[in-house]
């Protein structure tokens, strides 16, 4: 991955839909180039183009990073909180949590219930922190491309 591949997949991140005849002078590229480039990071599943939802804008109001510590394998409660629509992802970690996992909720209550009532109550959950988020309107994922 050069320069110019990175570069695409910056302006990627700010615009997932962006033509080709916008993105390839961005880059330095003509438009059919900039295509090329992109196929190619894409036959070499180097990058994968997908639509991501804005939980906010589906209803959820009210979003928490949730760290758990888990007696057991964390696989199987990373599973079970998987089958919940409150979840928008969970990931494994080594540290002080055994996985993280990112809930939205309507409500600030609905969230405490959630907790309580869904996570709490899972088999091999030990302990359960919550860090709410709170005033955030958009939910924007972007990396540093190296």
């Amino acid at each position: 991955m050069d320069d110019v591949d990175r570069a695409i997949l910056r302006e990627l991140q700010v615009d997932g839909r962006i033509p080709y005849a916008e993105l390839g002078p961005k880059v330095g590229l003509s438009p059919s180039a900039a295509r090329q480039r992109l196929q190619r990071l894409i036959d070499a599943k180097a990058v994968q183009v997908v639509g991501v939802t804005d939980p906010m804008a589906m209803g959820g109001q009210t979003m928490a990073l949730l760290g758990l510590r888990v007696d057991g394998d964390p696989r199987a409660v990373a599973d079970e909180l998987s089958r919940h629509d409150e979840i928008v992802y969970a990931v494994l970690t080594s540290g002080t949590f055994d996985l993280f996992a990112e809930a939205v909720c309507r409500r600030p209550h609905d969230l405490l219930d959630f907790v309580n009532d869904v996570v709490r109550p899972i088999e091999g959950v030990a302990a359960v922190e919550s860090f709410p988020y709170f005033g955030i309107h958009t939910h924007r994922f972007l990396w540093d491309v190296h």
